[in-house]
C-alpha cells in the first residue's frame, strides 16, 4: 500500500501572515507498516535517532507565537530524511550514531526510487506549494527549520544548547547571532553542533537560498526539551532571539521586537 501525500506531512496555520514559514523534517518517528519496523527493537523505534524529540513542539509553539504557517513531516527520518537528497546516502541511512538499521542495509533502487516517490517527493512538494501559497500574501518572510539533537554523540558531549546554523545566506543567523547578550545563560554557537560540511542544509539550499528568503536552520539540544514546561521555555528564549533579528531583517515592525 503506498503511502499517500496526506500521511507524509501536515501543514498547520497555513494561512499564518506572520514574519516566517516553519519547516520541521525530524516530526515523528512513526513508521508505516510497509517496511515492517525497519528490523529495528522499540527503544531503537523511539530512539532520536528515528526522530528530532521536542523539535515539532517548539515548532508549533514558535508557529503560534508568529502566526507562522508549519509544516511537519509525518514519517520517521529513517524511512527518509526529508532534510537530504534522494541522492545523499543520509537520506535511507543504514547507520545513526550506534544504531543498525538492518531494512536499509541493501536497499535496492526500487526500494529507494519508493521511498523518494512516497515520501521526499510529496514532502518537497508540499513545502513549494506553501512557500508559493505565502509569497501569493505579498510580504516578505523568512524560513526556519527546526531540530534537536542529543547531548551525547559517540559518548562525547556537546556543551552547546542552541546551535543556529547556515549555508551561504547567514543574514538571519548573523541577526539571531547579534541577540544572544539576551540570553547569557546559554552557549549559543554557529553552525555547532553540525554544519553545512555535515550535509544538514538540504532544506535551507533547496528552498531558502534557491527562494532569495532568509532563512536558519535551528537546532535544540534534546535534553532541555524533556517536558512541556521545557518546550514553553525554549520556544520564549527561540522568540527573544527571533523577533529583533526578523525585525533587523525588515520582516516585522522595530516596535514589535
Amino acid at each position: 500500500m503506498a503511502e499517500t501525500a496526506e500521511q507524509a506531512y501536515d501543514v498547520m496555520n497555513a494561512t499564518g501572515a506572520g514574519p516566517a514559514v516553519i519547516i520541521c523534517e525530524h516530526a515523528s518517528n512513526h513508521i508505516p507498516e510497509r517496511y515492517h519496523g525497519l528490523g529495528l527493537d522499540d527503544a531503537a523505534r523511539t530512539s532520536h535517532a528515528a526522530w528530532d524529540p521536542g523539535a515539532e513542539a517548539v515548532a508549533r509553539l514558535l508557529s503560534k507565537a508568529l502566526d507562522a504557517p508549519l509544516i511537519a513531516g509525518r514519517v520517521s527520518r529513517l524511512v527518509y530524511d526529508c532534510n537530504r537528497p534522494p541522492e545523499a546516502p543520509s537520506a535511507m541511512p543504514a547507520q545513526s550514531e550506534t544504531i543498525a538499521i538492518p531494512a536499509n542495509a541493501a536497499l535496492s533502487d526500487d526500494d529507494r526510487a519508493e521511498r523518494v516517490r512516497t515520501v521526499y517527493d510529496p514532502f518537497t512538494a508540499a513545502v513549494t506549494d506553501l512557500l508559493a501559497q505565502r509569497k501569493a500574501q505579498g510580504t516578505p518572510f523568512a524560513l526556519i527549520t527546526m531540530h534537536s539533537f542529543t547531548p551525547l554523540w559517540f559518548g562525547t558531549p556537546r556543551p552547546v544548547e542552541i546551535g543556529i546554523l547556515h549555508d551561504d545566506d547567514s543574514r538571519l543567523a548573523d541577526a539571531m547571532l547579534a541577540e544572544t547578550h539576551r540570553l547569557s545563560h546559554r552557549r549559543i554557537a554557529r553552525n555547532d553542533p553540525y554544519g553545512p560540511a555535515d550535509g544538514v542544509t538540504h532544506t535551507l539550499r533547496l528552498h531558502g537560498l534557491q527562494n532569495d528568503l532568509p532563512n536558519v536552520m535551528i537546532e535544540l539540544r534534546n535534553d532541555l526539551l524533556t517536558t512541556p514546561a521545557d518546550e514553553r521555555a525554549m520556544a520564549q528564549e527561540l522568540i527573544t532571539l527571533l523577533l529583533p533579528a526578523l525585525a533587523h531583517l525588515g520582516l516585522r515592525e522595530q516596535s514589535d521586537a
